[in-house]
């Protein structure tokens, strides 16, 4: 498993992340199994938020009544969780008290003193930067977090944070899959006229995140990016899926592996989130942490999965 180094987290960061926002109806022993085979695979970094789950930190509730850490064990584990949804509003609340009221909850769900990674899910448009330095410095000098990112936030978004806050962001987690790779794409067909690929909505997320030294974490990474289900095995992409069974064959991994390696053969340095409760599939996509794809398969995929390559 490749590992990269996020400033303020203990642990080396492997690049493939396992994310826990679907085990509320998991008993303990399914739980147990999922979280050995992630380890197994290398993967120490697990990722909750405050609003996943049947109620209000509810699988950080299930991770930490099935896990039953110890202190000892407890640190042998990358835990991030996320604040700022409402879910019954909807809306969203970056508000110092909202925040800390948030960071609070999940630390009494998971049973433990302190988050590694606290991330600010999506952004709140009524936000005052000022009262998020304010809830970073408290919960950073009271131990209770010990690093701090993003999620969905654009470069213009952060760079605002970052006239305020002291601490370093040191993550975005975004969207991103071979079928959902505007992000990606956009720079390919720079200045290509007409072409839709080429708009920039995002004022150059990447660029901006590899020069402020930000990691971007991929959520949904096997999702068509449509609301269509996952582009893997997918009659809606046979040219794409023909490609990735090839690349599976060459590498002798299953097609989850390449689908991740996609991912994680940028330079940029990429940490891929998943989303899956089955043991089978995390160990497989685990695989793709390492593979060296060429950069001839790498424009292929993308190729194929409907972008324009000039």
């Amino acid at each position: 498993m490749r590992t990269i180094d996020l400033p303020g987290v203990a642990l080396p960061a492997p690049n493939v992340v396992q994310g826990l926002m679907r085990i509320q109806e998991l008993d303990d022993r399914d739980v147990r199994t999922l979280v050995a085979t992630a380890r197994d695979a290398g993967i120490t970094y697990f990722d909750h938020a405050d609003i996943y789950g049947a109620e209000l930190h509810g699988c950080e509730r299930r991770f930490a009544e099935a896990m039953q850490l110890s202190a000892s064990e407890r640190e042998q584990y990358t835990l991030q969780t996320k604040a700022g949804i409402v879910r019954e509003g909807p809306y969203f609340d970056f508000s110092y008290e909202h925040l800390v009221a948030s960071v609070e909850g999940s630390l009494k769900a998971l049973g433990t003193d302190y988050i590694d990674v606290l991330l600010l899910h999506r952004p709140d448009a009524l936000v005052e930067p000022e009262e998020v330095a304010r809830a970073f410095d408290h919960l950073e000098t009271a131990g209770k977090v010990r690093a701090f990112g993003v999620s969905n936030h654009t470069p213009r978004q952060i760079e605002l944070l970052r006239q305020y806050v002291r601490q370093p962001i040191i993550a975005n987690q975004v969207q991103l899959s071979l079928t959902h790779a505007p992000m990606l794409a956009q720079g390919i067909a720079a200045n290509m006229q007409g072409l839709e690929q080429s708009v920039t909505r995002d004022h150059g997320l990447v660029d901006y995140c590899r020069l402020h030294g930000i990691t971007l974490q991929a959520w949904s990474p096997f999702q068509s990016g449509t609301g269509e289900g996952p582009f893997l095995g997918s009659t809606r992409y046979p040219e794409l899926n023909r490609a990735i069974e090839r690349m599976a064959e060459k590498y002798r991994v299953p097609p989850i592996a390449i689908a991740v390696a996609w991912i994680t053969r940028h330079p940029a340095g990429m940490q891929v989130v998943l989303g899956t409760t089955t043991p089978e599939r995390i160990t497989g996509a685990a695989q793709g942490s390492e593979i060296p794809l060429t950069r001839a398969e790498w424009y292929e995929l993308i190729r194929l999965a409907g972008y324009v390559v000039p």
